[in-house]
């Protein structure tokens, strides 16, 4: 495993990145919440990507992977302020964001905040403003009570045996960075991807982000029996392929 290189953001977070040039549309990788770059999908992309001779990039946001930071220190503010200073400085021209999970949040975000950089958008299991409309909205009036006065949650997960620790900061932050609410201009080819067996994130937020969104080339797939990772060979090939349709629409 080659070892990173790193980006220091103007807020002094030291983030770990793997990059590999190419011609053409360059692809940008974004990871899901408490994720790395190390994953399944963002290596697979990177091998395809090379093999496509075309420019790619993967990261890990701070307080993940071998970013700096703790993990309960960040939100998500925090990590689309990574995305974008990574984006600006270390990618040349626009570039197709694959956002899983949180990721395509952070690339809905990208798509507000520097749309100029986007050629094209795939999200894969999309989970725009879940720490609102999942988290909060999920959590019991005990949880509530408990976050607000000790300043964070911890709750059991299915991909650790280390619960998720969900602060306070997480949730009041995710306020300021919702993009359900208000206008979403998509205005690039744009994909999303989800499993009907996805237990993290219902199909009920697919079907609300499509509807919510303002595009003239949006479209959804769903897949039966794909779950959250959308990781088995026949996911990552349609990612794969979705990319590629992508970059000839773009």
């Amino acid at each position: 495993m080659s070892k990173p290189d790193f980006f220091v953001t103007d807020n002094g977070r030291k983030i770990a990145y793997h990059k590999s040039d190419g011609v053409g549309l360059g692809v940008v990788f974004l990871g899901g919440f408490m994720s790395d770059m190390a994953g399944t999908k963002a290596t697979y992309l990177e091998s395809w990507a090379k093999q496509q001779d075309r420019a790619f990039m993967r990261f890990d946001y701070s307080g993940h992977g071998q970013s700096s930071g703790a993990f309960q220190e960040g939100c998500i503010g925090e990590w689309a302020d990574d995305a974008q200073q990574a984006i600006m400085a270390l990618t040349e021209g626009p570039q197709i964001l694959v956002g899983s999970s949180m990721g395509g949040w952070i690339a809905l975000l990208m798509a507000k905040r520097i749309p100029q950089k986007i050629a094209g958008l795939v999200g894969i299991a999309a989970a725009p403003d879940f720490t609102e409309d999942s988290m909060w909205d999920g959590f019991s009036d005990t949880q509530k009570a408990a976050i607000m006065s000790d300043g964070h949650l911890a709750l059991e997960s299915d991909y650790s045996d280390e619960p998720y620790i969900i602060t306070k900061k997480l949730i009041e932050d995710g306020r300021n960075q919702l993009v359900l609410r208000d206008p979403l201009n998509l205005p690039f080819p744009a994909r999303f991807l989800h499993g009907t067996a996805d237990t993290d994130v219902n199909i009920s937020v697919a079907l609300r982000l499509l509807d919510h969104v303002q595009g003239d080339d949006v479209r959804l797939t769903l897949v039966k029996g794909a779950d959250h990772s959308f990781s088995a060979p026949e996911n990552l090939q349609m990612i794969r392929s979705t990319i590629y349709s992508v970059t000839m629409q773009a």
